[in-house]
């Protein structure tokens, strides 16, 4: 093979572009070719030596073939529990019977008519007045917290309508 040919597939081999032929040949050629080489092509000498080298060693034998490698084996994957999962299917019976006792207080709530049952207090006419004062005690009160409240909102129209510049 002449040194242009080489040059050639050297210039192929350096851009990536030769096939397994043509790097075959280059080794061929570099096996062959001890020192006698012009300087551009001794570069690439050691590299294909030593893949020529390389090539004339036999593949390793496989060890232990008898038994597949644990690698191959097909595992089961580990299952992970969290410390919470333990607790959580507890947690779930009692959100159980609390959603059943609610829903057990709003049935007999319904069969009751819905109000509140309250003892009849006529026969001691004393207690009857004395809780009629407390219930009109709590609603004057809740009355007044509401009427303070709209005065509230009434300072805060003024005021708006002062900046708004209406007045």
């Amino acid at each position: 093979m002449e040194y242009n040919d080489i040059r050639a597939l050297l210039n192929k081999y350096w851009a990536c572009e030769s096939t397994e032929e043509e790097e075959a040949a280059l080794r061929v050629f570099y096996a062959g070719h001890e020192g006698t080489l012009p300087a551009d092509l001794q570069e690439a000498s050691p590299l294909f030596q030593y893949f020529n080298d390389c090539s004339a060693v036999p593949d390793m034998p496989e060890l232990f073939t008898d038994k597949p490698a644990p690698w191959d084996e097909p595992q089961q994957p580990a299952i992970v529990r969290s410390i919470w999962q333990g607790w959580m299917k507890y947690a779930a019976a009692v959100l159980v019977a609390a959603g059943l006792l609610y829903s057990a207080d709003s049935f007999r709530d319904k069969q009751t008519g819905g109000a509140m049952v309250f003892a009849d207090t006529y026969s001691d006419p004393k207690l009857a007045y004395e809780q009629t004062q407390r219930a009109l005690q709590l609603l004057s009160k809740n009355l007044n917290r509401g009427k303070n409240e709209m005065q509230k909102i009434a300072y805060f129209n003024e005021a708006t309508s002062i900046v708004e510049g209406k007045n």
